[in-house]
């Protein structure tokens, strides 16, 4: 980590042991009976679901065991059982919205991808068609309290027992990163793997600030073998340009990497304009269709060079006065970009480190040791639309209504108003004399 910087990391594993290969969890002595049920309801075959409060800086902090984007990430595998997905992931994001205090109901078909190639199964998997995956991403969210309450209730002693007394969200939340994921997959239950069991692991990852907090330990995670970074450029409110930057730290080694960009629909891009630069070679695709990108680095790239580079303008919409947000103009935000790669592992991840970090080493296993798998994500985008005065509504309905009430009342008030009358009455003997004399001294009269 940088300096006076600390991370700290909770994991907990659960582990429902079947007597035979079903998709059902059916004990739930120590797994959740809440998320048990969502798996054997909704046919899932693997479910990931992050809340992260933050942005995790690689390059100054290093690379990461487990990253997540900002906001609120889930994907899941379902079984090749269910027939209608789309309806599927629908339920159950609101199910999971349910379960977790969040905003997952927000999660529909504008905001919802199928990856066909940076997500695959962590887990035992049979069937790998893509069709089967949804994956969305609200950068929006925000976590507090009312989210690791019942992350914690999730935990067989929940937290009134072990490690998970010592998390409290007063200190937990007072930090420059806090992430708290679940993990659901099936795995095998030893080494024929004749059974399967049902795996969940929960994972909280917080970097605190030694000036600020004096809490964490602090450890040295390995130097960032790649990192990225994305930006918007442009000027005014119709057009602009996202910037993606790859960087390869490695010494003398090029790799492939995977990029995928989430981006709404009101950010009409120009795929025309997609620009692609490596090695200061400046690369155009040949269709709108999926394009094999350059490999993010050469033999002769030094450390820390820039080694790729993408363009891409986009024009912003205008979108109709119910389809802004209670702030418009704080802007639109756009989910970050996920970076897949195969990292040489002699660089990517030290062997003690590997140890300290089972979770990381179980999903994402390495086969022979030449490369490890690494996830990334780049910083989440702002982005400001067209937007229209909102106070001159707020206005025109002031003096509508106004001008409605004063004409309203007015002619409400001739037509129901009744008219009498009144004859003077005749004065008195008494107040005829009171005046004579009234009169007389020059005071006015009655």
């Amino acid at each position: 980590m940088a300096k006076r910087k600390g991370v700290g990391e909770f994991h907990a594993n659960s582990v429902q042991r079947p007597c035979a290969t079903d998709v059902t969890v059916s004990h739930y002595r120590l797994f959740p009976k809440a998320l048990g049920q969502l798996i054997s309801k909704y046919s899932v075959r693997e479910l990931h679901l992050s809340l992260t409060q933050g942005f995790w800086r690689t390059r100054s902090w290093g690379q990461p065991y487990l990253q997540a984007p900002a906001g609120a990430e889930l994907w899941v595998w379902f079984q090749d059982s269910v027939t209608d997905v789309d309806k599927t992931w629908k339920d159950l994001s609101n199910i999971l919205s349910g379960i977790f205090c969040a905003s997952l109901n927000f999660i529909d078909s504008t905001n919802t991808v199928t990856p066909t190639a940076s997500f695959k199964p962590l887990g035992l998997a049979n069937v790998t068609d893509h069709q089967f995956l949804r994956y969305a991403v609200l950068p929006r969210e925000v976590v507090c309290t009312e989210n690791l309450t019942p992350w914690k209730k999730l935990l067989p002693c929940s937290s009134k027992a072990g490690l998970a007394v010592l998390l409290k969200a007063e200190h937990l939340f007072d930090s420059r990163y806090h992430s708290q994921a679940v993990h659901i997959r099936p795995v095998c239950r030893d080494s024929t793997c004749l059974s399967v069991s049902w795996e969940l692991r929960q994972t909280l990852t917080v970097v605190f600030d030694f000036f600020v907090s004096g809490h964490g330990k602090k450890v040295d995670l390995p130097a960032p073998v790649l990192h990225a970074q994305r930006y918007v450029s442009g000027y005014g409110l119709q057009t602009g340009e996202i910037s993606t930057l790859i960087y390869n730290s490695h010494p003398y080694r090029a790799f492939p990497v995977l990029l995928l960009e989430t981006v709404p629909w009101y950010l009409r891009l120009y795929i025309h304009t997609l620009t692609i630069i490596t090695k200061g070679k400046e690369n155009k695709p040949t269709s709108s269709g999926p394009t094999a990108a350059p490999s993010p680095g050469d033999a002769d790239s030094a450390a820390g060079k820039l080694c790729h580079k993408d363009h891409i303008q986009f024009e912003r919409a205008l979108l109709k006065w119910t389809e802004y947000p209670p702030d418009p103009n704080h802007g639109f935000y756009v989910s970050s970009s996920v970076l897949s790669a195969m990292v040489p592992s002699v660089t990517a991840m030290k062997e003690e480190v590997e140890e300290l970090s089972p979770l990381f080493a179980s999903l994402f296993p390495s086969s022979d040791g030449s490369s490890y798998f690494v996830r990334l994500y780049t910083e989440p985008l702002l982005v400001n639309l067209p937007t229209p005065d909102f106070s001159m509504p707020y206005n025109v309905i002031c003096l509508t209504c106004t001008v409605v009430a004063v004409c309203y009342g007015s002619f409400y008030n001739l037509l129901t108003r009744t008219f009498h009358i009144e004859e003077p009455k005749k004065e008195g003997l008494a107040k005829r004399l009171a005046n004579v004399i009234r009169k007389m001294r020059g005071v006015p009269l009655l």
